[in-house]
Order: structure tokens, then sequence, then C-alpha cells
């Protein structure tokens, strides 16, 4: 195997096993520097790779295919994990280590694969390592989100998995796109599935109820990988199924409302994947080109501004023990980095002009116009100028010190809260 033909995934589930059990002192660059060697065997994969294995039964394993679609999403889901690697540094839990990289790994696994059999082997390995993100948070709230979690991912990889199933008996071994038909059970069971893991409404509950337990690094992992590769898999296989275009709208006007009336910092940013992954739900089903491209768009700037404001989120719980945004006030002159970069991504996520999200979303809404789609595109041009994004820096960064105490630096160890007689507070 030469490197121009090396699968990124397992470059990456390499480095989760020697960060596994290498000491605290190795674990640092491991996982600063290993995920780069999987960004550099992306760079260097070129279209109309493909590299097989054998099988049982003559069956061929194609596990590595790189196309532009492909291609794309190996190359947002590497930098994501390069980033998430350096953000997750000062880690100690090595569990956590290796399954933030395997998970990494294994979303590479789902996009690379062009056989229903890897694809449906990576996403079961992508549930189980990323269940460990939650539970590593050690708390009675992470453990119940994350047996919750865990039959949600069950239920949804086994319908993918009889899906898969049905297709194999047949002698569809190769992942090909079905909007076309027949409507068959194979065809509900795997959408079913792929829709699970997309927190298509009314199957999102698991997203926001998950997500914020999980552990400070590992949240910014969850948020980046699963959603995407499931949106992936829509544009691969459910281009062009109109009903998903509906489905869309409404995970992007659920998602947005119920993120206006959340106070919880990761609870608000959950309930914002919802909704901005409706937008590229809704491109999928639109299905032509310029939807897709919108869509594909949409994904890779929302990997960047969604880890982001989680990782802003992170550090505002890391450095005060405080999640709820109305018990925050005048952190920005404290952590003035934290701020700014909250800004970019709150702007981003608001789809403001000359940032990202305001060109990814109006792809999207150009290609319903193009299609004739009057209502999709009105709806989806007002919540992207319901600037929701903004709410948490501005009250959480922006608003009244609700501490007042002179002098004194922003404490970074956790401890009992003082009592105040309004709230309880950390920040001094």
């Amino acid at each position: 195997m030469t490197m121009s033909n090396l699968h990124p995934g397992f470059i990456l589930i390499a480095v989760g096993l020697i960060a596994l059990f290498v000491p605290k002192s190795l674990r640092r660059p491991v996982l600063a520097a290993g995920p780069l060697l999987g960004l550099g065997a992306v760079l260097t994969l070129a279209p109309g790779t493909n590299a097989t294995l054998p099988f049982i039964n003559g069956i061929t394993l194609h596990y590595l295919h790189v196309d532009a679609l492909s291609w794309i999403f190996a190359l947002i889901f590497c930098m994501m994990a390069a980033i998430g690697g350096i953000y997750a540094c000062h880690n100690s839990n090595r569990m956590e280590a290796f399954c933030s990289m395997t998970y990494a790994g294994s979303a590479l696994g789902v996009t690379l694969a062009q056989d229903w059999l890897t694809l449906i082997f990576f996403s079961e390995l992508m549930a189980a390592t990323s269940l460990f993100l939650i539970w590593c948070k050690k708390t009675p709230a992470s453990r119940q989100a994350g047996y919750r979690y865990l039959l949600v991912h069950m239920f949804g990889g086994n319908l993918l998995l009889a899906g898969i199933f049905l297709k194999v008996s047949a002698g569809d071994y190769l992942v090909m796109p079905l909007a076309q038909g027949p409507w068959d059970t194979a065809f509900w069971l795997i959408c079913l599935g792929i829709s699970i893991n997309a927190a298509v409404v009314p199957l999102h509950a698991w997203l926001v109820d998950a997500y914020p337990e999980g552990t400070v690094t590992g949240s910014v992992f969850l948020s980046s990988f699963t959603t995407k590769v499931a949106v992936y898999c829509l544009i691969r296989i459910f281009a062009g199924t109109d009903f998903l275009i509906w489905f869309g709208v409404l995970m992007a006007l659920y998602g947005a409302c119920y993120a206006i009336m959340e106070n919880d910092m990761r609870r608000l940013l959950s309930y914002h994947i919802v909704s901005q992954v409706g937008f590229m739900v809704a491109g999928v089903g639109l299905g032509t080109a310029m939807a897709l491209n919108g869509a594909t768009a949409h994904a890779f700037s929302h990997i960047l501004y969604k880890s982001l404001l989680f990782m802003c989120a992170g550090a505002i719980i890391y450095a005060t023990g405080i999640r709820k945004i109305n018990q925050l006030g005048g952190l920005a002159k404290k952590m003035p980095f934290t701020f700014w970069c909250f800004v970019i991504a709150a702007l981003s996520i608001s789809g403001v002009p000359l940032f990202n999200g305001f060109i990814s979303k109006s792809i999207t809404i150009s290609a319903a116009a193009a299609a004739h789609y009057g209502s999709v595109e009105l709806l989806l041009q007002l919540l992207t100028h319901a600037a929701v994004g903004l709410q948490q820096p501005g009250f959480g960064l922006l608003g009244r010190e609700l501490a007042k105490q002179a002098g004194q630096p922003l404490q970074t160890q956790r401890r009992q809260p003082q009592r105040t007689g309004k709230i309880e507070l950390l920040v001094q």
C-alpha cells in the first residue's frame, strides 16, 4: 500500500490506539500531530482511487473509494480531527483520547466506503466509540444519557443493518442511489436508519439529550461527525427524495424555535445542530446539482463553526463550571479570545455576509428558488436572518457582570460555588 492510497481513517484509528497506551507526556504530541498524517493522506488521494479487499463467499470489500463527494467530506473530517486533537491535548483520560480518534477514523471509514458491508461496519464502530465520549464524563446524567443514546443508535443501526442485508442478499453489494426506486422495504429501512443518525425530526431527541452531557472535548467531536456522516449518506443514497425537503424545513424551524427558548449553552447548540442539518436535508431532498453542492458546502461550514461554538462553550464550562447562560456575564473582559471566537462562529451560524454560513445557506436557498419551491425558499430565508446564534455570546459574554470582584483572576480550578444570595457563581 502506497501513500497515494493509504486510508486516512486507519491512520486516525492508529493514532487513537497509540494515545491509549503511551504515557500522558507523549499523548499530547500524538493527539496534536497524529491527525495531521491523516490530513496528509487525504490530500494525496486522487479521484478514482479504489482499494479493495477480498472477503467471504467471493465478496470484495471496496473500503477505499474516492470521488469528489467523498474527498471533500474526508477533508473536513480530517481537519476536524486535527483541530479536536489539539483542543483535547490537556485530557488525561486515555479512553476518551482513543474513542475520539477512533470515532473520527470510523467517520472516514463510512465516507470512503463503496460497499454496504464496509459502510455498516464503520457506522457501528462510530456509534460504539461515540458512546464513550458521553460516558467518560462519569456523572449520573451522562450515564443515563449514554444509555438512552445507546438504545437509540442500536435501534437505528439495526434498521440500517436489516436494509443492508436485504440489499446484499439480492446481490447488490455496492452503495448506490436509491431515490429512483423501487421504494421497497430495504429503501425504507436504510432511510430510517440514516435519518436517525441525521436527527431528522421527530427522530432527533437523542441528540439534544446526549450532546450536552458529553465531556468538554467529547462534545466537540460529537457535534462534528455523526449527523454530518448521515448527511453524506443521504447525499450519496437519497439525493432527490422529495419528501426530505419538508423534513428538512421542519428540522430548520423546530431547531431554531427551541434554540431561542433554551438557557443551557450546550443544549442551545444542540438544537442548532438540528436546525442547521435541516438546511442540508432540504438540499438533499431538492436533489439538483446546486442543492447538493449547497448541502455539501453547508456541512463543511457547519463543522467549522459548530465545533468552534462547542469549544468556546467548553472553555466557559471548564473555567466556571456554569452551563446556564443567564448565570454568566462580563466574561468578554476575562476571556477575550473565547469571546471573539464566539462572535465569529455566531456570525457564521447566523448567515451574516462575509462569513461561511452566509455562502453555504445562500446556495441551498437559491437552489430552492431555481427549483420553484417558493415556500421553501421563503422559510429558509427567514431562518437565515433569525440571528439566534448571537444569543449565547450576547448574554453569556457581553452581558452584565454578575460577580464584581475587581483584580481577581478567573478561577480555572473547580471548587464549591459561593452563595451570593441570588445565584451560585464560580466566576470571580
